[in-house]
């Protein structure tokens, strides 16, 4: 008896365990997000590329300076497994001086849809109208920050894909001219030349990018980045998950939320003409009479001012930016 009792049982609890398996679909798990790799940015290389273009002297065109760092840039970008192409154009000058100027593009995956522009000035002030010593204002600078950080820390970015393939166009252009401007003067198109001309003259025809993101004075210790107006009214998504993307980096004490006025800088005549939403990485601090670094346009602008820790701020936050965006999920 207790053992019919005993496969009744067994037999009404296999019953309804079956009942209540059939009862309930199937869940398949959803496929594992794979996490992005993010190559290390290296700053000590970084500084080293800085201090290399500096060691030239004020790169300035119409200079055997800016020669020789043309050739020094072009070679290296090659090296860094790059199609590179030097953009060679005549600027007029406010002065009326005729520049000869290149602007340099470096293009990794050049038949790839998907674009991004990465872009930073490579010539140097030719004169230090704001140098506290005013028998030498009309003497150019070396522009360590002030074009130099900038192209420094895109070196090391062509350096790491080179090393770390990436799934996405990448093109690194460096405009020429940018500091050629009128001091003081109301026409802003004296500034930026290179980028006004790349603009209306782009390396490939019918050239277009999801984005582009400017690099200038992105090199001093404790630098400040701020939500520049220009930035914020042509491509605002763009700069706020920049910043979000480095502030969850921990970079939060440079990246700030802050907003501050519109600047004359390469990305407005990208974004008006070219038509890429380009922002604009820029130090603004908060305590200089300029609204730049106190050494900015003076001969002070050498590496003394340049840190290791905020290029790698930068630099990192570009490296995630990019191959987040090749994973798709930028």
């Amino acid at each position: 008896m207790y053992k019919n009792i005993f496969f009744l049982s067994l037999m009404i609890i296999s019953a309804l365990f079956f009942t209540h398996c059939k009862s309930e679909p199937k869940v398949i798990p959803p496929p594992p997000v794979k996490n992005v790799v993010v190559p290390k940015f290296e700053k000590d290389s970084a500084y080293q590329y800085i201090a290399r273009q500096v060691a030239f002297g004020p790169r300035v065109p119409n200079t055997a300076a800016h020669q020789a760092a043309k050739n020094y840039l072009s070679k290296t970008f090659k090296s860094f497994g790059a199609t590179v192409i030097e953009q060679d154009f005549i600027a007029t000058a406010y002065t009326g001086t005729k520049l000869k100027s290149t602007n340099i593009i470096a293009s990794y995956n050049p038949g790839h849809a998907r674009r991004v522009v990465l872009a930073a000035h490579w010539d140097s002030r030719h004169v230090a109208d704001y140098d506290p010593d005013k028998n030498r204002q009309n003497e150019p600078i070396l522009g360590a920050d002030d074009g130099g950080s900038g192209v420094g820390v895109l070196m090391e970015i062509a350096r790491t894909i080179q090393k770390n393939p990436i799934n996405l166009g990448v093109d690194i252009v460096l405009f020429d001219a940018e500091d050629y401007g009128e001091s003081q003067g109301e026409d802003i198109t004296t500034w930026c030349l290179g980028s006004q001309y790349w603009s209306r003259n782009p390396h490939v025809s019918g050239y277009g990018a999801d984005f582009g993101i400017l690099l200038d004075m992105v090199g001093s210790k404790g630098a400040r980045f701020t939500k520049e107006e220009v930035s914020r009214a042509f491509a605002p998504q763009v700069m706020d998950k920049v910043w979000k993307l480095s502030q969850n980096m921990g970079y939060g004490n440079y990246f700030v939320d802050d907003h501050t006025r519109q600047l004359v800088d390469d990305h407005l005549f990208v974004n008006k003409i070219a038509g890429i939403p380009m922002i604009d990485i820029i130090n603004r601090p908060a305590d200089t009479e300029t609204g730049f670094g106190h050494y900015w346009h003076t001969h002070a602008d050498d590496m003394s001012v340049i840190d290791k820790q905020t290029l790698r701020a930068v630099g990192q936050t570009l490296l995630a930016v990019i191959y987040q965006k090749s994973a798709g999920r930028f």
